[in-house]
């Protein structure tokens, strides 16, 4: 395993990762580990437009169309 040493952090970031260490029960230097590794390993997110792509064609859009309270069907027109 490779050694990382990080110079120059500004002193409110140590002791927020302290502070994150200690409510999780590790060590700084674990703590720092599993921030890394969640930030670099973990899948890329994907974008809204990704995500909506990848939504099946169920219907048309007249099946969510919204009625109103009278039972009126809804004016196409937001205001």
């Amino acid at each position: 395993m490779a050694d990382l040493l990080v110079r120059g952090v500004d002193e409110a970031i140590v002791q927020a990762l302290k502070k994150r260490a200690g409510a999780h029960g590790l060590s700084a230097e674990a703590e720092h580990r599993v921030i890394l590794a969640a930030a670099l390993l973990a899948p890329p997110r994907r974008t809204l437009a990704e995500l909506l792509a990848t939504m099946p064609d169920v219907g048309s859009d007249a099946d969510f169309q919204r009625a109103c309270e009278h039972g009126d069907e809804a004016a196409d027109v937001f205001v």
